[in-house]
């Protein structure tokens, strides 16, 4: 039986995404700030003044206006690795300049606690998306010097803050001993469902990408947090954390703005 080929290389690529939202580089800002649910993104929204709607597609949202004369843009990229795959895609080829994921995860640590904030600096790849875009192996990095400057923002708020490798996983009801223990064994401190593919997928379209999470579970004591006002504090804390960055990269003086 004759095998059938595809008369194109790929089928559908980032590029294809972006023109099916109508989206131009133009439309965006230089920052995009990339939460998980659309709740968090409608808390960002209400500090961005004049937001305009670049498109909605499924339960995806972007929207763009000014943080104090600073263009950004502010999407809802998804909770899980494939989601984020295509919101991450449409951003890196509307040529975003530099990317901040605010997110949540589970603590890996008895000494990391529920609403504790925790910046990535690397990850430990263990999800569906990436084998398609990388070798077994590839470790992803965010940005040194933009995680920097999170993590330093980060301690300012008066936050406990810890930095250091992130899993990503799409099993989150399969983190089982062993595969907690392998991901420890790697150095991993805290572990979602985001962090890997947002990092490759940014780092192979070479921009600038950061990562902040709120600690809203412990996977080694057992202890669920997910209704916790320090969950939520340290939630609302990151959106302040992240604005006042871009604000600070941009020369604004946040006193009088």
């Amino acid at each position: 039986m004759m095998a059938t080929e595809m008369k194109k290389d790929i089928h559908m690529t980032g590029q294809d995404l972006m023109q099916m939202v109508q989206l131009r580089p133009e439309d965006i800002g230089k920052y995009a700030i990339v939460p998980g649910p659309k709740e968090r993104l409608d808390a960002i929204l209400k500090m961005i003044e004049n937001p305009i709607k670049n498109f909605s597609f499924m339960e995806y949202t972007m929207h763009t206006g000014e943080l104090s004369g600073i263009k950004v843009t502010a999407m809802n990229g998804g909770r899980f690795s494939a989601d984020t795959a295509i919101t991450t895609e449409i951003l890196c080829n509307a040529k975003a300049q530099t990317m901040i994921r605010i997110g949540s995860c589970g603590s890996l640590s008895e000494e990391i606690k529920i609403g504790d904030i925790v910046v990535a600096e690397n990850g430990f790849c263990g999800e569906g998306v990436t084998p398609y875009y990388v070798d077994a192996g590839y470790v992803p990095q965010a940005d040194p010097k933009l995680t920097q400057e999170l993590f330093d923002a980060a301690k300012a708020s008066g936050f406990k803050v810890h930095r250091g490798k992130v899993w990503s996983t799409d099993a989150i009801l399969r983190e089982t001993r062993e595969h907690v223990g392998k991901a420890t064994g790697e150095g991993c401190i805290a572990v979602d469902m985001v962090t890997t593919v947002f990092l490759t997928i940014t780092a192979l379209y070479k921009i600038p990408a950061a990562v902040i999470l709120a600690v809203s579970d412990n996977i080694i004591t057992g202890e669920m947090g997910f209704l916790s006002p320090n969950y939520y504090m340290a939630e609302h804390a990151m959106i302040n954390i992240v604005t006042g960055l871009i604000k600070k990269r941009e020369g604004v003086n946040q006193t009088a703005s």
